[in-house]
């Protein structure tokens, strides 16, 4: 007894502390990081992996700013029931899928969008964060850069899309977040990160070049409720618009290069 207490001694007892506490540490980041998207399904049966190191933590209820109410994860009611409009290659997990219908507009590979909340996103004063510039009276086009209202904006086939008839900004960021394009009687958002500036091709000056779609895709681009704000839902249905527009805008893009 004497000899095995002579080998204890504080820092032995602080150095087992430290690997015990670390250990219960990774055991609750762990679980904390499975709040959302846990517990994971294999996505040709849909069962539930029981890996016991993948146990879900307890609920927890999240309270939202500006009274929008409250948010409980993990919560079993909270999983994607959505049909998929799209067929399996082969039986193996992972295989690609293959679209019924138009993947655009069904959400199907890089054109899937998640289902956000549909009400604005807020800055941290409870205004909406996306906004017209005509309604963000604080804000203007910074001086020596080109304004984009009034400039064409030409589609990935070379055709004329529309115009731009206003710019929408991030009120907690300062920046231009969207183009609304008119084309006709109807109007579009456009995210500004799908829109390049470039030189005209015909008249000269500058114009808008967006690469995701063709010309006839913008009127599917999805709409918003408002002309004044945008939804998180919406800003997530047509970042995805885009998105899917990059591999699915014509047929040869879903081809393999070589």
């Amino acid at each position: 007894m004497g000899e095995f207490v002579g080998h204890i001694d504080v820092a032995l007892i602080v150095l087992y502390a430290f690997w015990v506490f670390f250990a219960c540490l990774i055991w609750y980041l762990q679980a904390e990081s499975r709040r959302e998207g846990y517990p994971l399904e294999n996505d040709v049966t849909g069962e539930y992996n029981k890996d016991p190191w993948l146990q879900m933590p307890a609920p927890k209820t999240f309270k939202l700013p500006h009274g929008q109410g409250e948010r409980t994860f993990p919560n079993p009611d909270n999983r994607d029931t959505r049909p998929i409009a799209a067929n399996r290659s082969s039986a193996y997990p992972g295989s690609p899928l293959i679209p019924t219908g138009n993947p655009m507009i069904d959400g199907v590979g890089p054109a899937a969008w998640a289902e956000r909340p549909d009400h604005p996103d807020l800055t941290p004063h409870g205004d909406p964060k996306i906004v017209p510039i005509s309604k963000a009276t604080q804000f203007k086009i910074a001086g020596g850069s080109p304004d984009p209202r009034g400039l064409n904006v030409v589609a990935a086939d070379g055709n004329l899309a529309g115009e731009v008839s206003n710019v929408w900004v991030d009120q907690s960021e300062s920046l231009i977040r969207y183009l609304e394009i008119k084309f006709g009687k109807n109007s579009r958002l456009i995210p500004m990160n799908f829109a390049l500036l470039r030189r005209a091709f015909r008249g000269g000056g500058k114009e808008y070049y967006v690469h995701a779609l063709i010309a006839d895709q913008f009127r599917d681009i999805p709409k918003t409720a408002s002309s004044e704000q945008i939804t998180m839902l919406e800003e997530e249905k047509i970042m995805a618009y885009f998105g899917g527009g990059t591999l699915y805008a014509t047929p040869d893009r879903a081809e393999p290069k070589l």
